[in-house]
């Protein structure tokens, strides 16, 4: 069982860090993160990405959700046995590309890679979203990392921005998928329909892609990815198809969610709730606090429309949001 308070230690002194970009430097200061090294047990840390000993992470990097990013990194580095031995892919758009030199600085020890996601990609692919957070080029990223990784990087864990983990990443990083492409804590009780509209569920052609399938709801900000099966299934053409016919149809509201539902939606390895505890940024409705699921946690996530570093800095905080803050590395600096 995951003790869920993590400790409210005071991190040592250490010289604010800013971005070598104008616009970073504005915006953002984060002190450096304690230094956490590998456990005797664990293996030679190395710097090889190729390396199959390392875990792999993947995270995206965009400018309002940074100071998220940041605290997830160092949530798993807080708890992970091996930390030298967990390797960050970090994806960008042209917009923060120069945020490598704030990487380093703020994690002098850690082994990670930037890469610069094209927008053009895929902004021709996107439609409107009841929520215009869910229309920015870098939320489809994941469909890519197939392509964007280096082909000796055989398994990836993605996880969103808006989230901590209170357990060991390699535990996760483990879980077997068996014959499936990605494994995710699925919730078969959500009501499956409503991530789809009427015009989906009315058109065959169109609902069909169920049949014979047991779907199930289950959240893309955290998965495990085996690129190996991904790119010889060619699995982002397959996203891509149903994002063209979502332009033409308008067969679902959200953003990135319904095309991962429609590929894998009943072809999940399913992994423990304890990894993906969502849901805690509530929904639309102002001020709106969630509790805990029942039973033990490892990964908390803020999903929703509610962000734990917004609420504390407007002292609107929601309980739960204690349990993210030990984990912000972000310093407000009091002359802006």
């Amino acid at each position: 069982m995951i003790i869920l308070s993590p400790s409210l230690q005071s991190f040592p002194p250490a010289e604010a860090i800013r971005s070598s970009t104008t616009f970073l430097d504005q915006r953002f200061s984060f002190r450096s993160s304690p230094v956490f090294r590998n456990a005797d047990e664990c293996r030679a840390p190395t710097s090889d990405v190729c390396d199959p000993s390392l875990v792999h992470v993947a995270i995206t990097l965009d400018v309002d959700y940074l100071r998220g990013s940041i605290a997830a990194v160092h949530s798993v580095l807080q708890h992970s046995l091996c930390p030298e031995s967990v390797f960050f892919h970090f994806v960008t758009s042209y917009e923060t590309r120069n945020l490598e030199n704030l990487v380093k600085s703020t994690f002098p020890h850690l082994k990670f890679k930037l890469y610069t996601f094209d927008d053009a990609i895929v902004k021709h692919l996107i439609s409107t979203s009841v929520r215009q957070a869910l229309e920015q080029p870098l939320n489809y990223a994941r469909n890519y990392l197939a392509t964007i990784l280096e082909p000796c990087v055989r398994r990836v864990i993605y996880l969103d921005s808006d989230l901590v983990l209170v357990d060991d990443i390699a535990k996760l990083w483990n879980t077997r998928l068996g014959s499936k492409t990605i494994g995710a804590p699925e919730y078969c009780h959500a009501n499956f329909t409503k991530y789809f509209t009427s015009v989906f569920w009315s058109e065959s052609r169109f609902s069909a892609t169920f049949k014979n399938r047991k779907p199930c709801y289950f959240n893309t900000g955290v998965m495990v990815i085996d690129l190996v099966k991904w790119r010889a299934q060619g699995y982002t053409k397959k996203i891509e198809r149903w994002m063209e016919i979502q332009r033409k149809e308008r067969i679902y509201e959200l953003g990135s969610l319904p095309p991962f539902l429609l590929v894998f939606a009943g072809y999940v390895a399913p992994i423990e709730h304890r990894w993906n505890q969502h849901g805690l940024g509530g929904d639309n409705v102002k001020g709106s606090c969630r509790d805990l699921h029942a039973g033990p946690v490892s990964l908390l996530h803020w999903s929703g429309s509610g962000k734990p570093w917004m609420r504390l800095d407007t002292r609107n905080a929601c309980p739960l949001d204690s349990l993210w803050a030990p984990y912000d590395l972000y310093v407000h600096n009091t002359r802006r």
